[in-house]
């Protein structure tokens, strides 16, 4: 059995996505980020960033919400989550797991953690071109789906697409949220319309952005 710790909506979503529709037995460990647990010496020890998610796997904790993804997909391919090795679509699912990674998962990180670039507010200048790069990025994804879609990969749901939707479900409050864009827009109904994600919801007890 798998043991999750998460924090609700949080970088952990994706991962804990990936368990309910693979099935799998889990437990989920819920972490008080406001309250600082994450950095306790005893949560360092198996997460020494201090950061969700972290995900237990035969005894051993293992973290990086892509590398989750990308781990759970190859022990469960029963589950279908990723293309087979060597398949045509293997090198456009490498790609974008490292697109959504490098070009949005660091431009978040900077946008809702911006004392990682040091003290006091950031310059609008420096804001402005980090929101600038996020929404640059969708719309490389809203492109992309546009000639590729429903999902990511085309026909069927992978891992890319459970780390597509938590991204964009973090634009919600932002200038441009991603559902601004068309193709965006449609594949976010379609994942939101998925049992996984309404027990999620139901578990991590969200609301914004439901449907």
């Amino acid at each position: 059995m798998y043991t999750l710790y998460y924090s609700p909506g949080s970088a952990s979503m994706a991962v804990h996505l990936a368990l309910l529709e693979i099935g799998t037995p889990h437990r989920l460990e819920k972490l008080d980020l406001a309250a600082g647990v994450q950095h306790s010496p005893e949560y360092r020890r198996l997460n020494p960033r201090g950061q969700v998610p972290t995900l237990i796997v035969d005894g051993k904790a293992c973290f990086e919400s892509a590398g989750l993804l990308l781990l759970l997909a190859e022990r469960h391919p029963e589950a279908r989550l990723a293309p087979a090795i060597g398949s045509a679509q293997r090198p456009a699912y490498y790609q974008w797991m490292a697109f959504l990674t490098n070009s949005l998962g660091s431009m978040y990180r900077l946008w809702f953690m911006p004392k990682d670039l040091g003290p006091g507010e950031l310059p609008s200048s420096v804001r402005d071109a980090i929101r600038q790069k996020i929404e640059e990025s969708w719309s490389i994804v809203d492109a992309h789906l546009r000639a590729n879609g429903p999902y990511m990969l085309g026909a069927g749901v992978s891992v890319v697409d459970l780390l597509t939707i938590m991204y964009m479900r973090w634009s919600r409050n932002m200038p441009k949220p991603a559902t601004e864009w068309p193709a965006l827009q449609r594949f976010a109904a379609l994942m939101r319309e998925r049992p996984s994600w309404k027990r999620l919801y139901a578990t991590e007890e969200l609301t914004e952005w439901a449907e």
